[in-house]
C-alpha cells in the first residue's frame, strides 16, 4: 500500500516525530569552517547518509536533507551555483536511502540571504532560483519541502509558490521568531507568527511552523499563537535545545533530552502536530522526544 502523505497521517490525529540538527553532526563529522555544507551530499555521501539514518534510528518518522543552503545564491559563495541541480538531486536522495520507503523525507530549503525589500534581487530571481531548488529536490525523492528558518514573508511566499507549482510535494513553511523586549515574538522583520501562518497558508503551505531561534518553552508560546490564528493547519516545530550560551568561545545549548522531552506534552496541548530538533539537538534528543510522544499516545 502507498505511503500516506503526511497532512493525511496528522489528520489521523497521530503526533509525528520529526529528526533534529544537521550542521553540528557535520562538524564532527570533519566539515571545516568555511567548507559547503552542501557539497558534502557529493564528496561526502556516505557521512551525511549517516547522519539521517541515526535520526531514523532514533525514532524519527521524517528526516531533512543536507539542501539548507541550497539555492543558486548561497552556492554562488562557493563557485557552485552551476551545480544547483546536481547538489540538492543528490541531497534528497541520500535522505531518501536514510529514512527508507517508509518514514517520509521534508528537504530543506533555507533563505537566500537576499531582501527584496532592499532591492537587491527581484521577485522573478528569487522565485527561479526556490524553483530551480525545489524541483531537484522533488526529482531526487523529497515528500516533501521544508521552506524554513524564514523571516521575511515575501521571501517565503515566493518560496512556498515555487514548490507549490512545480512539484507534487507537500510544502512545509516555518519562520525563526525572537523574542521581543515587549515579550511577544518576531523575525528579524517584524513578522509576528500570527502573520506568519496567515501568509504562509494563503500562499499554499499545507503546513506552517517554527524552528530555530528558540528552545522548547518560547516554542510553546508561538505555537499557541500560530494555532489561534489557523486552527485547523497542521503546525512543526523545530526547536533548538535551550538558548545558547558562550562557553570558552563556543556556543553550546543546554537542554538535555530529558529537558525537552518534559515539554513535549506543553508543546502538544498548545497545538503543535510534529515536533523536532533544530541546533543543538542529537539522535538523543529526538529519541526522548519519541518517547514522550509514545507516552501521550499511550496515555489516549
Amino acid at each position: 500500500m502507498a505511503k500516506q502523505t503526511i497532512v493525511a497521517t496528522l489528520q489521523t490525529g497521530r503526533i509525528l516525530v520529526s529528526d533534529g540538527a544537521w550542521g553540528t553532526f557535520l562538524q564532527k563529522k570533519g566539515m571545516k569552517p568555511g567548507e559547503c555544507p552542501e557539497l558534502w551530499n557529493l564528496e561526502h555521501a556516505a557521512d551525511v547518509e549517516a547522519i539521517g539514518r541515526s535520526y531514523i534510528e532514533a525514532g524519527a518518522d521524517m528526516i531533512e536533507s543536507d539542501s539548507f543552503g541550497g539555492t543558486s545564491f548561497k552556492l554562488k559563495h562557493f563557485g557552485l551555483d552551476r551545480r544547483v541541480a546536481e547538489i540538492n538531486e543528490a541531497a534528497a536522495r541520500i535522505s531518501r536511502r536514510a529514512a527508507g520507503p517508509d518514514k517520509w523525507v521534508i528537504a530543506s530549503v533555507g533563505p537566500t540571504g537576499e531582501l527584496l525589500a532592499m532591492g537587491d534581487v527581484t521577485e522573478e530571481q528569487l522565485s527561479d532560483s526556490f524553483t530551480e531548488q525545489a524541483v531537484a529536490l522533488a526529482k531526487g525523492g523529497a515528500d516533501a519541502l521544508c521552506i524554513e528558518t524564514m523571516s521575511a514573508v515575501d521571501e517565503a511566499v515566493l518560496a512556498t509558490r515555487a514548490a507549490r507549482q512545480h512539484t507534487t510535494c507537500e510544502v512545509i513553511c516555518t519562520f525563526t521568531f525572537e523574542q521581543t523586549v515587549r515579550g511577544d515574538y518576531r523575525t528579524m522583520m517584524g513578522v509576528s507568527p500570527t502573520d506568519a501562518a496567515r501568509a504562509c497558508l494563503e500562499a499554499g503551505a499545507q503546513i506552517i511552523g517554527t524552528n530555530c531561534g528558540n528552545g522548547m518553552e518560547r516554542m510553546v508560546e508561538i505555537v499557541r499563537e500560530m494555532r489561534a490564528a489557523a486552527p485547523q493547519a497542521p503546525i512543526l516545530v523545530h526547536a533548538n535545545a535551550g538558548l545558547p550560551k558562550n562557553v570558552n568561545g563556543a556556543d553550546t545549548f543546554p537542554d538535555t533530552p530529558a529537558d525537552m522531552a518534559r515539554l513535549v506534552p506543553a508543546l502538544v496541548a498548545a497545538g503543535a502536530n510534529i515536533i523536532g530538533g533544530c541546533c543543538g539537538t542529537t539522535p538523543a534528543h529526538i529519541a526522548a522526544i519519541r518517547q514522550a510522544v509514545n507516552a501521550l499516545r499511550k496515555g489516549c
